[in-house]
């Protein structure tokens, strides 16, 4: 006997419809272009929700990407290869992640895009293998996300240029790490 896995279902949908996303959106119609009239009736809550389950197939795919190549890398080389994995991987995807991006930024999916923004940075610090579990697990996961975001955006503006994205990836990275550079300097020293 089989069991059902609901992933499983609902990322072969959101596969079998990136084809379509580009002309027709985050839509039914594009569900059911790629998978069927069944493939729409996975996703009740609708473009978000559908948009939800593509970022976390990317997820998903960016850890399967790089797991056997980060794990000799330090901790933020780890970070780095993981969004690059990402970024590359959505590369012949860009047209749905430009319009799964334009879905989150609607006001009524304010929360999915918090709830997938935090998901992938989660994903990507337990994947470099963060096992923070203080004050910082909240000050590495926003500050992941700035950088992520803003080079996604970035990414999104490039065209295909991965070179100048990785560059500025390594930019933001690199200021990240100034700036734990000067907060380590700054603080007092516990006595």
């Amino acid at each position: 006997m089989t069991t059902y896995d609901r992933d499983a279902a609902r990322f072969a949908a959101i596969e079998s419809a990136l084809p379509y996303i580009e002309e027709h959106g985050w839509t039914g119609a594009a569900l059911r272009m790629g998978g069927g009239e069944q493939a729409a009736l996975l996703f009740p809550g609708g473009a978000a929700e559908m948009v939800a389950a593509y970022i976390a197939l990317a997820d998903r795919r960016m850890v399967e990407a790089t797991a056997p190549i980060i794990g000799n890398l330090k901790l933020s080389h780890r970070v780095r290869a993981l969004i690059a994995a990402r970024l590359r991987q959505a590369e012949p995807e860009r047209a749905a992640v430009r319009r799964a991006l334009g879905v989150l930024a609607m006001p009524g999916n304010a929360a999915a895009a918090v709830r997938t923004l935090a998901g992938t940075v989660d994903t990507i610090w337990a994947a470099a293998g963060d096992r923070s579990a203080d004050f910082s697990w909240y000050t590495k996961r926003a500050i992941l996300a700035s950088v992520y975001t803003s080079t996604l955006l970035f990414w999104l503006n490039a065209g295909s240029d991965h070179e100048a994205t990785l560059a500025f990836l390594d930019r933001r990275l690199e200021g990240v790490a100034r700036l734990g550079k000067l907060r380590r300097r700054l603080m007092p020293k516990a006595a």
